[in-house]
């Protein structure tokens, strides 16, 4: 049995929730207040959150948490959506890893600036996230850019889908700018079954 802790606005939730829904693993869902502080949490997630963040992933009484750590477990235990070969989870892993230091660390700041708290960035910090944004982003537009559906090759998606997108689907409360060939990807993404917009598929 599995059990997903996450938040509607948590993009590292929904990478993994996404997972789950478009693989149609069956799993219980909580969310959990993470504007409270961490010890006013439920108990039951300060139990198994050994970082007191969302996402935490409980399976067969195992805690696993970081959504790029959740979706590599699940893509090698399910051989799902780059599970399938050790060639495809290398270059899911190589995604991952990128996603983490890139546009999975400036597009939540920019956002969480743009929608939460205005005052939160010291005055040079907003101009480089987004020049950090704008390369990051002409990264995955360059990988779109030459007919390729996903970022893997193949018909189908990946983790590294998954993991990306993340937060791009909040990029309009970042007010930050989404190029053509990640706009269509995007819009390819929300056409699978069991896609959601994070705040239906988190609330």
């Amino acid at each position: 049995m599995r059990k997903l802790f996450g938040h509607p606005d948590s993009g590292h939730a929904y990478k993994v929730r996404l997972f789950l829904s478009v693989a149609g693993i069956e799993h219980d869902y909580e969310v959990v207040d993470i504007w409270k502080p961490r010890d006013q949490r439920s108990a039951e997630f300060q139990s198994v959150a050994p970082l007191g963040e969302v996402p935490v992933l409980i399976e067969d009484g195992q805690a696993y948490a970081q959504s790029n750590a959740i979706l590599l477990h699940l893509a090698r235990s399910t051989g799902l959506w780059g599970g399938e070969s050790s060639q495809r989870m290398n270059a899911c892993e190589q995604w991952l890893v990128w996603e983490a230091n890139k546009i999975g660390m400036c597009l939540p700041q920019i956002r969480s600036y743009e929608k939460f708290e205005k005052e939160a960035l010291l005055e040079n910090a907003l101009p480089w996230l987004k020049a950090r944004y704008e390369s990051d982003v002409a990264t995955i537009e360059s990988a779109l850019s030459h007919g390729q559906t996903w970022l893997l090759a193949g018909a189908e998606p990946s983790i590294a889908d998954f993991s990306v997108c993340g937060y791009l689907f909040f990029a309009d409360e970042a007010g930050v700018d989404v190029p053509l060939n990640v706009k269509a990807w995007l819009n390819r993404l929300s056409n699978l079954e069991g896609w959601q917009h994070p705040y239906q598929l988190l609330a």
